[in-house]
């Protein structure tokens, strides 16, 4: 029988993720498995725009927001569940290609299961599976479960 012991649950802030990380937690709790909650941002700054590039203080502080902001998120997302204990969470926020940065923490922190929403937060989600779950699905080396 398939009992994980370590999941990662990538988030984008979406109601479909919310989905996720309730079903991650559930399964954690049936099986007293870490969990890991991971959110990635894809483009961090936009540095130049045609002949104007902002200064390199400016755009560390933009990066620090950026990644303050996402933990915030991420601790709202999870306040919404409150038999969940959020300091034993492992909260991770990465920039970089979504897909790219999901699987390398997903060997990183030997993970051998990954919930994650078949739909995420752009506009086309709701016609097709989203492109960062199908690179998942394709490059994962451990299970992977899809939420709607």
């Amino acid at each position: 029988m398939f009992k994980p012991t370590r999941i990662l649950v990538p988030t984008d802030m979406s109601d479909h993720s919310l989905r996720a990380i309730r079903l991650g937690f559930d399964i954690a709790s049936k099986f007293e498995a870490e969990v890991f909650l991971l959110h990635v941002i894809q483009n961090p700054v936009q540095e130049c725009v045609l002949e104007y590039c902002l200064n390199e203080d400016l755009i560390e502080a933009l990066k620090v927001e950026m990644f303050e902001s996402s933990r915030k998120g991420m601790r709202q997302q999870l306040s919404r569940f409150p038999w969940i204990d959020a300091d034993a969470v492992s909260v991770d926020v990465r920039t970089g290609i979504p897909y790219e940065e999901i699987l390398t923490a997903a060997e990183e922190h030997e993970i051998d299961l990954i919930v994650i929403a078949s739909l995420g937060a752009t506009g086309l989600a709701k016609y097709l599976m989203g492109g960062v779950v199908r690179q998942v699905l394709l490059g994962a080396k451990c299970s992977v479960l899809l939420t709607k």
